[in-house]
């Protein structure tokens, strides 16, 4: 196991941008100061020679321009409507940067934000913990926030995530990662026939900008049902064209279960994703639209998918959801694990 660590380049602002390569059993996962940013994860494939799997960028130029793409999000991942949610009788308003609302916690959100980071080593693999501060008022949250993530790769090929995040007074909290997966290698096309399980028996029904309407359906027998594997493209016309939505994923809250797993036939790479978390949001690259992505990649609609363990999108507007406010009585900590195999 081993850890690399340089300089990925400088900002605008003069801050300087660090880029960790971490090294264990198979995998090579690298990740930058700006958003604790996932940049490439490179693994094997069963007929032999190494792929990057994620979509991205070979510059930090491209992640200062393009959002989200493999960032940590916070204070609140997904999205939050009209930019407003109420607490104790007081109501904060957020930026709206999704229309008339708020996405993955406003206009400068943790991924646009570097970060504190520190490598270490122990039992299960070689790690880097990402620290930052929030003050109160940021974006319109309430409370002074501290985050800390610790993302890392074993020796037996998972990486593992711990979120933990403590705040002085009642506020929403949601982190999750943003990467963009192609299990076949980023820019060798779509992710239409990748086959996928999402281990839920019911997801969130939204309105046509994606805000939850606060009903759990059945997956029973529709476009979303993914209980046994079947390839992404089998019915995505009838699910509107691609997928965006939160599953609410089956056993215990809090706990650490299986919540969804990809295959890729041509490469026979597999990824099997747990979390503690209520949900996983599920995307396809939807409006993935012509994006120059790493050593003259182009990415188009469907070319990645994305897993994002998390609270339910809009929970501080729904008391029927899982409670997502965390404060000084309530911390937060959750954690996830991607395990490859090929």
């Amino acid at each position: 196991m081993k850890v690399i660590g340089k300089t990925f380049g400088m900002l605008a602002t003069g801050q300087k941008v660090r880029l960790f390569t971490l090294k264990a059993g198979d995998l090579s996962l690298s990740i930058s100061t700006l958003g604790a940013t996932w940049t490439s994860l490179v693994m094997p494939s069963r007929k032999g020679g190494n792929d990057d799997i994620l979509l991205g960028f070979s510059t930090l130029a491209g992640y200062t321009t393009y959002s989200y793409m493999g960032a940590t999000i916070g204070r609140v991942g997904n999205r939050i409507s009209n930019g407003v949610f109420s607490l104790d009788g007081v109501k904060y308003q957020l930026y709206k940067n999704d229309g008339d609302h708020s996405l993955h916690g406003g206009r400068h959100g943790f991924d646009k934000k570097i970060w504190k980071a520190e490598s270490y080593t122990d039992r299960d693999g070689i790690f880097v913990r990402f620290e930052l501060e929030s003050p109160a008022g940021e974006e319109g949250y309430p409370g002074n926030l501290k985050a800390a993530v610790s993302y890392g790769v074993s020796k037996t090929n998972e990486v593992l995530v711990d979120y933990e995040v403590k705040v002085d007074a009642p506020c929403p909290v949601n982190l999750t990662n943003h990467a963009y997966f192609n299990l076949a290698g980023e820019g060798k096309g779509d992710i239409l026939s990748h086959e996928a399980a999402i281990f839920s028996s019911s997801y969130m029904e939204v309105d046509s900008v994606l805000i939850p309407t606060g009903r759990l359906l059945p997956v029973d027998g529709g476009p979303f049902d993914f209980r046994k594997p079947k390839p992404v493209k089998r019915d995505i016309e009838a699910a509107g064209g691609g997928y965006d939505h939160c599953f609410a994923v089956d056993g215990k809250i809090g706990e650490l279960r299986p919540c969804a797993e990809v295959c890729e036939e041509s490469s026979g790479r597999s990824m099997k994703v747990f979390t503690t978390q209520p949900g996983v949001q599920f995307y396809t690259g939807n409006f993935l639209d012509g994006v120059a992505g790493k050593l003259g990649s182009i990415y188009n609609k469907h070319d990645g998918f994305c897993l994002e363990t998390q609270h339910f999108p809009d929970s501080p507007n729904h008391s029927e959801f899982p409670s997502a406010i965390f404060g000084p009585t309530r911390d937060y900590h959750e954690k996830a694990v991607f395990s490859f195999t090929w």
